[in-house]
């Protein structure tokens, strides 16, 4: 806790409120506008370092919990103090906004709701397409094969922005039957981008499951696809779990890049209110605050497959 009360004083007060107070003891400047010297500088480094090293040898006397409630406590506390030293009024997240309700209650019900929805279509549909790709990938027949390494290729290898424009604005080139609206292009170009990287992942993941695996299927009479539907996608589940959820957290906030179309996701929200207000970076804060909340409830979630998928590699 010393570490973390120093290092909250020195960020509420700043240096040179700190250095008025104690610069007569090592020779620094006091009047306006002077900065503390390096004999300033080094005993505030040595005060803060001699916190830290007090604050690590008691979080040691804690059981491992503690010690990573209290460290979490201690990180929020200074990212909280940091937010607070850049002198904002960030009274505007309680204003009334537009729909009756606080600005910070419309960025939830209005632009985080519209990244959930677009964040878990898209990912839904950007696994069928990985599984689809990764089978193509690893089979012998040479169209499909091509067809799924051209499709990562292209897809791993363009900007997310770049894709959105094509499908928001080229494919309306093609004819007025292929129009679509902002939403279903937004959609589109996330579940195409991430199906490309996921079919990377979900064929490292097959390949993982050692091949005698198959060997025992097919020892036992079982069918390819009975195979593959009952032992080998269980078993991959394992490696395919941590490296997806990254990449759906990842999706949650390359959600904002829809916003170039006119979507008023969670981004695009804070802007709009902040610009309303001539407060864009308070808004941004919350917005940031609210993508936050959302990946620790994924995170969670995450967690909860990968045990569910691991229980059998568990050590007792």
């Amino acid at each position: 806790m010393a570490c973390l009360a120093v290092l909250l004083i020195w960020m509420q007060l700043g240096g040179t409120r700190i250095g008025g107070l104690i610069a007569p003891l090592t020779g620094g400047a006091t009047g306006p506008g002077t900065t503390p010297g390096f004999a300033l500088n080094a005993l505030t480094g040595l005060l803060v370092a001699g916190a830290v090293w007090v604050n690590i040898i008691v979080l040691r006397l804690l059981p491992f919990r503690a010690q990573v409630a209290v460290v979490w406590a201690e990180l929020l506390l200074l990212f909280i103090a940091f937010v607070g030293s850049f002198d904002r009024d960030f009274g505007i997240w309680f204003a009334t906004s537009q729909d009756g309700t606080t600005n910070f209650a419309y960025l939830i019900t209005t632009g985080a709701v519209t990244t959930l929805y677009v964040s878990l279509i898209s990912i839904v549909i950007a696994c069928l397409i990985a599984m689809l790709a990764a089978l193509a990938r690893l089979s012998n027949i040479g169209p499909a094969y091509a067809a799924a390494t051209f499709y990562i290729s292209f897809f791993r290898g363009t900007p997310l922005l770049l894709q959105v424009y094509l499908i928001y604005l080229g494919l309306p080139q093609l004819g007025p039957q292929f129009a679509m609206d902002a939403v279903p292009s937004g959609i589109l170009a996330l579940s195409l981008c991430y199906g490309a990287y996921l079919a990377e992942i979900f064929r490292a993941g097959i390949i993982g499951v050692p091949h005698g695996q198959h060997d025992a299927a097919k020892a036992l009479g079982l069918p390819p696809r009975l195979t593959f539907r009952k032992i080998v996608l269980p078993q991959a589940m394992r490696f395919i779990v941590p490296p997806t959820g990254n990449q759906f957290i990842a999706m949650l906030k390359d959600s904002s890049l829809v916003s170039v179309m006119g979507v008023w996701e969670l981004t695009r929200t804070a802007q709009i209110i902040g610009r309303r207000d001539f407060r864009v970076f308070e808004m941004l804060i919350a917005a940031a605050i609210i993508y936050w909340v959302l990946s620790i409830c994924f995170e969670l979630i995450q967690s909860r497959i990968e045990r569910h998928y691991g229980k059998g590699y568990e050590r007792k």
